[in-house]
């Protein structure tokens, strides 16, 4: 039974004692009630939500105005209405058929105006009517009623006195059960000595819907309607006991960490009352995606196994988030999902062609790897990794990779990575713990066989987080990376069929056991040929679409590109003349926008106008009019350079004095040209005593810079044969090679990035260690036809090859002391 908090206070005044309204009747009052005279007619009030009992005291509120007018006309009459529930409580106005047969005739106690501007009548019900006809409908319902046949007392026996006795025992169980029922009502309950009003109070408050209500109205024996009343309350009590139980024992689980889960726990107890345990809905979810996956039978022992134990896990506690995340982790890993490779090797070249002019060792290279797999449909993806200077496209060759396989593209840079846990994961016990950025990419990728390109490998660090150089060995390991563990997955992810490719700038500083593992392919810097060819295809086209020209809008022409790349770039990439470029495409974008004249083909002047004067002049390196100044060829990590090494000597006691931020490497390499040269000083035509008188000074340029490698040690040796014999350096003259104290000559690398840097500086003629020749075959002989080759073995071959016979004037001559005179005569 529950009775309404809004009735029961409103009808308090009435049922206490000292009210004018005392509703708790006795049998004289009920049988004066049922003895009353009622009107043959009665205006009609249809109620939506409630059923009027005999003797029941209620407040209703009428917002209808066909029912306000009803009640303020009755109330200045008899004050006597007939009051019927509607038979669908969803109609606003109901008609006279639509509402019930039997109702209750009720007298309008009081009527108030509320301050919301309802109207709130309290009525008081007398007799139950039969509806016969409708009489009028507007501007309300008015009918002929008759009166219902009241049974007679029947004689209480027993029975009936025990019925009675159960009702009244369960209402005031169910009102000490429910909070919101003020203990008023079973006071109430308690004094009503009629078994007929007792029933209608009762039916009247009780926790039933519109029509149970309408039934219990409409019984005529009470003995029948004591029983429906004691079944409802039967009902009633029994939802009422199993709800506080269900209350007390989620109440005893509780803690202040789980005092939001607590309808959860409700839901839950009340499942396991039902007799059966449903699933919950983010567990079915889960399962419903897992249905789907393509993993091998490890795989889903493993997931169903972690979804069991999520099952089992309090969604109060910190671990069942941590269990989320992991299990939707593992569905969105691809495991055995596949992108289908393209195999028409012909669009893979054109693909290659088209993002990339030159770079023909590495195009090769892709197209050999997509014909292997063409033919086998199973192969280990190798692990390439793409060395060369900044700016030659190491990275966008990866995306054209890609392209030209049809395969997902993902990038991860590993510069600056000093943690292990970037690489294998952290383990889930961790708070915050995560996936290992490998596996994290494939996530991304949503294929289990993308491209996958490691940017920047030889920018790895190591701290004491741990060795990332050593946890990419297994990744980049094909007899390994099939079974990659990642310490967060915690199963091996099949990374075989990954292309991984790597890049560098340069090979000295990646781990020994990690080179092992890849294949190296150098990407090494563009000729001018090549850069204007680039500047033409892609960084011109490029620029102007990023500032919103037009092709008729700037033109460039070859020669003013040559321009752009000789007198304002030193470098081997590209990059820096895509900056250059957009500088002069952004001043004609400005004359665009000012709407200012200017010429669309652009000319050697307008760049000088906008880029400024020419930062690089190549005249700087064309000659040397001194003795013991020597061009050399020296690799960097952005490409070839030229380096000047000048030798001079000054009256002294021999020592030798090293200046310019030089490594150990290149120390010694002076020390060794040095010691040659004493050693072979009567084939070079110089007295040996001249060692002992003259101190050596030996400078590199640029003094700023930290240089070092033994590609100078050539450059080393021909400087200070030139200065001891004076014999000046032939123009236009580069070389490099690494020397011995054998007096050989040795092979170095980075051999096309210094010929380029060579042809920067108009250099002519380059000597080469004869070892050497073969990279001169891996660059196009259009590129190097205005360069003349000199291949040698002994350092012997380098002197007579880079020394001038006619000697410098006597300038030496004439700084010596007096005692040196007749010896350098």
């Amino acid at each position: 039974m529950s009775f309404d908090p809004f009735d029961f206070k409103s009808a308090l005044p009435v049922i206490n004692e000292d009210s004018e309204f005392f509703p708790l009747m006795s049998s004289e009052d009920e049988e004066e009630m049922n003895n009353e005279e009622v009107p043959e007619f009665l205006p009609i009030l249809p109620l939506r939500n409630t059923v009027l009992f005999p003797g029941v005291v209620i407040p209703i509120t009428v917002g209808r105005d066909k029912s306000i007018k009803l009640i303020r006309d009755a109330n200045k009459g008899t004050r006597m209405i007939g009051v019927v529930s509607q038979k669908d409580v969803a109609i606003e106005d109901p008609t006279f058929s639509q509402l019930n047969t039997i109702g209750t005739v009720a007298l309008i106690i009081k009527m108030l105006q509320m301050p919301d501007g309802n109207t709130t009548v309290i009525l008081q019900g007398k007799k139950r009517f039969y509806l016969k006809e409708e009489v009028q409908s507007e501007p309300y319902i008015k009918a002929t009623i008759e009166p219902f046949k009241e049974v007679k007392k029947a004689k209480e026996d027993k029975e009936f006195k025990a019925m009675i006795s159960s009702i009244k025992d369960m209402a005031m169980n169910i009102i000490q059960l429910s909070p919101n029922i003020p203990s008023e009502a079973g006071i109430a309950i308690r004094n009503i000595e009629s078994t007929s009003f007792l029933m209608n109070f009762i039916s009247s408050n009780m926790n039933a819907d519109m029509s149970a209500k309408q039934k219990l109205l409409e019984v005529t024996n009470r003995r029948d309607m004591a029983n429906l009343v004691l079944e409802h309350l039967t009902t009633e009590l029994q939802l009422l006991e199993l709800k506080n139980q269900i209350q007390t024992r989620v109440r005893v689980d509780l803690d202040k960490q789980q005092r939001d889960y607590f309808l959860n726990q409700q839901i839950k107890t009340i499942q396991e009352e039902l007799g059966g345990n449903t699933p919950d809905l983010e567990i079915e979810s889960l399962r419903q995606r897992a249905a789907k996956k393509k993993w091998d039978i490890e795989v889903k022992t493993h997931f169903d196994k972690e979804v069991e134990k999520l099952a089992r896990t309090n969604p109060a506690a910190a671990d069942y988030s941590v269990q989320i995340n992991y299990l939707e982790l593992m569905l969105d890993l691809p495991w055995n999902e596949f992108t289908k490779d393209n195999f028409d090797l012909k669009r893979a070249q054109k693909v290659l062609d088209k993002d990339h002019f030159g770079l023909d060792k590495v195009k090769h290279r892709i197209i050999e790897y997509l014909a292997v797999l063409k033919l086998k449909h199973n192969m280990k993806a190798p692990i390439l990794c793409l060395v060369g200077p900044p700016g030659v496209g190491k990275t966008s060759l990866g995306k054209s990779i890609a392209k030209a396989l049809g395969r997902k593209y993902v990038r991860m840079a590993l510069g600056g990575i000093r943690d292990e846990a970037e690489i294998r994961g952290h383990r889930k016990t961790y708070i915050g713990a995560m996936p290992g950025r490998i596996i994290q990419s494939v996530k991304k990728a949503g294929a289990a066989n993308p491209v996958f390109i490691l940017d920047e490998i030889d920018k790895v660090g190591n701290d004491f987080r741990g060795d990332p150089s050593s946890a990419l060995l297994e990744v980049l390991d094909p007899e390994q990376n099939s079974s990659f563990y990642d310490h967060y997955v915690e199963m091996d992810f099949d990374l075989s069929n990954v292309m991984f490719i790597a890049t560098a700038n340069s090979l000295s500083s990646i781990q020994p056991a990690l080179l092992d593992r890849m294949e190296i392919i150098e990407v090494n810097g563009y000729t001018i040929e090549e850069k204007i060819e680039i500047a033409k295809q892609h960084l011109v086209p490029k620029q102007r679409e990023a500032h919103g020209l037009k092709t008729k809008d700037i033109t460039f022409k070859p020669d003013v590109l040559e321009k752009v790349i000789e007198d304002y770039t030193r470098e081997s990439g590209v990059r820096g003349l895509e900056k250059k470029i957009g500088s002069v495409v952004r001043g004609t974008a400005k004359n665009i926008a000012m709407d200012e004249p200017y010429n669309p083909v652009i000319s050697k002047q307008d760049v000088e106008t906008i880029l400024g004067a020419p930062i690089f002049d190549k005249d700087l390196y064309e000659g040397n009019d001194v003795a013991g100044v020597v061009t050399g060829l020296a690799w960097t990590s952005v490409g070839g350079d030229i380096l000047f090494i000048e030798a001079s000597l000054s009256p002294g006691k021999g020592r030798l004095t090293l200046t310019g931020s030089l490594g150990d490497v290149m120390k010694e390499s002076a020390t060794i040209a040095l010691a040659y040269l004493r050693a072979h000083a009567s084939y070079f035509n110089i007295d040996p005593k001249l060692f002992e008188l003259w101190d050596i000074h030996v400078h590199v340029p640029a003094g700023a810079t930290p240089k070092d490698g033994p590609s100078a040690g050539v450059t080393m040796l021909t400087a200070l044969t030139s200065a001891f014999t004076q014999r000046k350096i032939k123009p236009h003259l580069a070389m490099t090679g690494e020397i011995t104290l054998r007096g050989r000559v040795l092979p170095v690398g980075g051999i096309k990035e210094k010929i380029l840097a060579a042809k920067r500086a108009n250099i002519k003629e380059i000597i080469l260690c004869k070892s050497n020749q073969k990279d001169i075959l891996d660059i196009k002989e259009s590129y190097i036809k205005d360069l003349q080759f000199h291949y040698v073995t002994e350092m012997r071959e380098v002197i007579n090859l880079a020394l001038l016979n006619e000697k410098v004037s006597d300038a030496l001559d004439l700084t010596v002391k007096e005692e040196v005179k007749p010896i350098l005569n």
